[in-house]
C-alpha cells in the first residue's frame, strides 16, 4: 500500500522521541495528511535504508529530522528519483536547511513540506565515497570536525566546533595540487580545500556567497593562511563578503575537482568524517534531489 509521506528520524538528535512524533504526525494530520511511515534510524545506520524502505512504499515526501549527516543518508538514496525531501532541521549545522531557508521551528518547517514549493538541487559525489548536499572538504576543517566530540556539539551547537578550530589552526599546511574540469594542475600549500554546493558556513557565515545549490556547479574553496594572522585576515574579509578577494582564499566553479596531497589528510562529507586519504576527487550532480522549500 502507498503512502503520502514519511519521516526518518535520528533519535539522537531529539530529546523527546514521543513529543516529537506527536507534534510531526498532528501538523501533517491537521493538514489533511494520512499518518506517516515512521522510521528510526541507527547507529548501524544513519538513514539509508530508511529512505529505501520509505521510497518502497511509495512515499511522495519524506520529511528528515536530523542533522546534515542523516539528509546525506537520505540524499544519498533519493538523487536522481522524483521522491520530494523534507528537512526537519534537529542537528548541530542543519548547513543545507540553513542555506536553504528552512525554519528551525518544527511546526513551520513541516508547513514549508505541507504547503511550499518543489526545488530541484545538485548533489556533488565524492568518489568512493558517496553525495553531499553541502560540501566534502579536505584538510583543516575535517581535522576540526573529527576533534569535536559529540557531547560538545550537544551542548554549545555549532559553536562546539570553536574550541576545536582554534586548536587546528597551528596545523602544518599540505602541499596539493587541484585540477578543476579536468584542466591544467595548480599546486598550492593550503590548510584546507573545500567543495561547495551551498555558501553559508556554521553561523551563517558566507564563505562562497555567489554558491548557488541548483547552477550545475560546485564551488571550490582553497584556504591558504601560513599563521594566526592570516587566519584573521581571512576571516575578515569572508565577514565582509570579498569572496576570492579575501586574503589566503581563491575560489573556483567546476563541474568536477580533483585534490591530490603529498600525505594521507582527514576528510569529511557533509560534517561526517570519512576515511583520511591523499586525495579528494568530486563531481557535479546537476538537478539530482527535489526539496521542500519555503514558497516564493
Amino acid at each position: 500500500m502507498s503512502i503520502k509521506s514519511a519521516v526518518v528520524i535520528n533519535p539522537s538528535k531529539v530529546l523527546d522521541l514521543d513529543e516529537r512524533r506527536r507534534e510531526l504526525c498532528g501538523a501533517l494530520g491537521a493538514a489533511g495528511w494520512p499518518e506517516p511511515l515512521w522510521l528510526e534510524t541507527t547507529p548501524e545506520d544513519p538513514g539509508c535504508g530508511m529512505a529505501r524502505a520509505a521510497a518502497e512504499h511509495g512515499a511522495e515526501v519524506v520529511l528528515v529530522c536530523g542533522g546534515d549527516g542523516t539528509v546525506m543518508a537520505v540524499a544519498g538514496e533519493l538523487a536522481g528519483t522524483d521522491v520530494a525531501v523534507a528537512l526537519i532541521p534537529s542537528g548541530t549545522g542543519n548547513l543545507l536547511a540553513t542555506n536553504l531557508g528552512i525554519p528551525r521551528d518544527v511546526a513551520e518547517a513541516v508547513a514549508v513540506a505541507i504547503t511550499g514549493e518543489r526545488r530541484r538541487i545538485d548533489v556533488g559525489e565524492v568518489e568512493g565515497a558517496g553525495i553531499f548536499t553541502v560540501m566534502a572538504g579536505m584538510g583543516f576543517d575535517a581535522a576540526m570536525v573529527g576533534d569535536t566530540p559529540d557531547s560538545a556539539k550537544a551542548k554549545f551547537g555549532w559553536g562546539a566546533y570553536v574550541a576545536t578550530g582554534l586548536r587546528n589552526l597551528t596545523r602544518r599546511r599540505a602541499a596539493v595540487r587541484i585540477r578543476v574540469d579536468g584542466g591544467k594542475w595548480l599546486h598550492r600549500r593550503a590548510s584546507t580545500v573545500l567543495v561547495a554546493n551551498v555558501g553559508r558556513l556554521q553561523g551563517g557565515l558566507p564563505l562562497l556567497p555567489d554558491a548557488e545549490p541548483d547552477d550545475s556547479y560546485l564551488d571550490v574553496a582553497v584556504l591558504t593562511p601560513r599563521h594566526i594572522g592570516d587566519w584573521l585576515r581571512l576571516a575578515g574579509g569572508v565577514l565582509l563578503r570579498k569572496g576570492s578577494d579575501a586574503h589566503g582564499l581563491e575560489t573556483f566553479r567546476a563541474r568536477s575537482v580533483e585534490v591530490q596531497a603529498t600525505r594521507d589528510e582527514p576528510r569529511e562529507l557533509d560534517g561526517d568524517v570519512i576515511a583520511p586519504a591523499r586525495r579528494l576527487a568530486a563531481r557535479v550532480r546537476p538537478g539530482a534531489l527535489t526539496v521542500c522549500v519555503p514558497a516564493g
